[in-house]
């Protein structure tokens, strides 16, 4: 996995640009620590950071093909495309020559004899710009489930680009400004496809490819879900769904370098480690290395509540047992979590303040370890947005409301009234102005217009066809992201069986009698992997990824908030309700704000890094 960024510029000689192009390329070192290069044409000038894979000494980028002396093909290219092998054997039959073992060399050949069609060759999670010389094009391609994120920003002779805002953000040209627009986007959870919060910037949405020419930015869509027929029954669903899943798994253990699992405990990750020793062992390999995050004095202390009802600990040492992996937990402590200089390396890492707090740094912190050991991940993520896992999937009242389910179902603080809601503490008349109510309503019923439908999508069958699609292209878009921004801030490939599309797109047309034919969440994963799972953790009740529970951290929130609140040099203070600030610090004070302390801590220590300028 890598880091990319370039400039197309048509009305400039970038031959001359190397500093900008090398300070660009730059801001990407923690997503490639082990290489960096730069390649610059007359109009078209591409950066890489390189994190080592596949083909450690040949994989080198960017990287070309040449012919007769002439350059036909250019990419800065981050990811990995699973099915390579295939694809290069084909094109050997054609008569491709390579002179690499690398994935990357793949695609550029990919391109060459199929065109821009090669896209939906592609078996994998990526993001990579093309230059083709001969027409004087920039391709950007981006995965179709968006595990790998690419940016780009317009200009008025071509175009930036990068696989985070920062880099973009990096070139002299462009000031890092959010309007009113954006603050809502950053504040809600809807996670607009092609948003990208920054004023001018765009994202470049999953499934699809930006076009730019002389005459401008064109994007166009290689594949999108679709409704279709289900005529398998149930034993035969099972039966394909066991089928894929162990061809992905066995697919993505394939790396020339450590490689690990993350285990929770829970179906999803315990599935993926159970399926990966199953593959390793056939192998004549292994063990498979597992890892899993836990706080310290979590388990001994664990109180129940809505969202979990188990401790994570527990179950995962007997999926570990029970595979017989080389398992490891990573403890942290409520001072590891407030330390200044891990919130600031996460702020960095996900460019915005909008994620889940503690668990954002947490989730920094396992990484950081299992980096120590492993350069690859594989995680269970995705899984309860294929298969339906969330609690509210399956309550009828957060079903049938009129809005995004996570939203309706309260997820990170959107509840209603309170201290306990992310906005709880910003000034009222920046509420009103931004509507954020009314922002998420025009969200939601974009979305709605997208979902593709059968005519035999009736009553529950069709409206659980929309909350699948609501997940599988808004929700598990803010999950990708954050997995993805804390995993690269320390150089870690994390892969994500569950997002091969070829697993979503059938279990999304599989009727949802059947995803929940045993009456309960995710039945039809559960159907299919228990034979290589304990009990115990099978029939686990979904939990989901821990948050510190030590009294300790919302302490020192409440100390932090305080001290923004005291501080009128505070960069937050103008977003600030001072009465509710007020409150939530008084001495004595005990209501929950964690959702609005962390909200308004990220904001204050964004807009002080960054320079980010507000203009509402």
């Amino acid at each position: 996995m890598c880091g990319i960024t370039g400039w197309i510029a048509y009305d400039n000689d970038l031959t001359t640009q190397r500093p900008t192009l090398e300070a660009m390329t730059e801001t990407m070192t923690c997503r490639g620590p082990d290489a960096a290069g730069i390649w610059l044409d007359r109009h078209a000038a591409f950066g890489h950071r390189r994190l080592a894979v596949i083909d450690i000494d040949g994989g080198k980028q960017p990287m070309s093909v040449a012919h007769d002396g002439r350059t036909l093909i250019v990419t800065t290219y981050s990811g990995e495309v699973y099915n390579y092998r295939e694809l290069r054997a084909e094109l050997e039959k054609l008569g491709h020559a390579f002179r690499t073992r690398s994935d990357t060399e793949v695609v550029l050949h990919a391109y060459l004899e199929w065109g821009e069609g090669f896209a939906a060759r592609l078996n994998g999670m990526f993001a990579f710009a093309l230059w083709d010389p001969r027409t004087e094009e920039l391709l950007l391609i981006r995965d179709r489930m968006g595990i790998k994120p690419l940016y780009y920003h317009p200009t008025h002779d071509g175009v930036l680009f990068g696989s985070e805002p920062k880099a973009i953000l990096a070139h002299p040209s462009v000031r890092p400004t959010v309007d009113a627009e954006g603050l809502a986007e950053l504040i809600t959870f809807t996670k607009t496809p092609g948003h990208a919060v920054y004023k001018g910037m765009h994202e470049v949405r999953p499934g699809h490819i930006v076009k730019v020419g002389r005459g401008g930015v064109k994007a166009t869509r290689y594949w999108a879900l679709e409704a279709r027929e289900h005529t398998d029954d149930l034993d035969t669903t099972v039966a394909h769904v066991r089928e894929l899943l162990d061809d992905i798994v066995a697919r993505q253990l394939i790396a020339d370098v450590p490689l690990c699992t993350l285990l929770s405990g829970g179906l999803d990750s315990s599935a993926i480690t159970a399926l990966a020793a199953k593959a390793l062992a056939a192998q004549g390999s292994g063990p498979v290395r597992s890892f899993a995050v836990d706080f310290t004095g979590y388990t001994e202390n664990f109180k129940a509540d809505d969202l979990r009802g188990t401790p994570d600990g527990p179950y995962a040492h007997a999926l570990a047992e029970h595979v017989r992996s080389d398992h490891n937990d990573i403890v942290l402590d409520t001072a590891a979590l407030m330390d200044p200089g891990h919130r600031a390396a996460v702020l960095a890492a996900r460019d915005l303040p909008n994620g889940f707090g503690d668990g954002d740094t947490s989730l920094y912190l396992l990484f950081k370890a299992v980096r120590e050991q492993s350069t690859v991940a594989l995680s269970g993520e995705s899984a309860d947005e294929v298969f339906g896992g969330y609690r509210w999937f399956h309550d009828p009242e957060t079903v049938n409301a009129d809005t995004f389910p996570w939203i309706a179902a309260g997820v990170s603080g959107r509840f209603t009234g309170g201290n306990a809601t992310r906005e709880a503490l910003l000034d009222r008349g920046l509420l009103g102005k931004l509507d954020l109510p009314g922002y998420e309503d025009r969200r939601y019923r974009e979305a709605l217009a997208e979902v593709p439908y059968l005519d035999s999508d009736t009553g529950l069958q069709r409206r659980m066809r929309e909350i699948s699609y609501l997940h599988l292209t808004r929700f598990v878009q803010i999950l990708l992201d954050r997995k993805d921004r804390a995993s690269m801030a320390v150089g870690l490939e994390v892969r994500v069986p569950f997002c091969d599309h070829r697993l979503v797109d059938y279990v999304f047309n599989t009727p949802w009698s059947m995803k929940t034919f045993d009456g309960r969440e995710k039945s039809l994963l559960r159907a299919a992997t228990r034979d290589v799972l304990p009990d115990l953790v099978a029939d686990r009740v979904k939990s989901p990824y821990p948050s510190t529970q030590d009294p300790r951290y919302g302490e020192a929130l409440r100390t932090g908030l305080k001290g923004v609140v005291a501080d009128r040099d505070a960069p937050v203070q103008p977003l600030l309700n001072s009465v509710a600030a007020a409150e939530a610090t008084a001495d004595g004070a005990t209501s929950d704000i964690r959702p609005g302390a962390e909200l308004i801590l990220g904001m204050n220590a964004w807009l002080r890094t960054t320079g980010t300028t507000l203009e509402l």
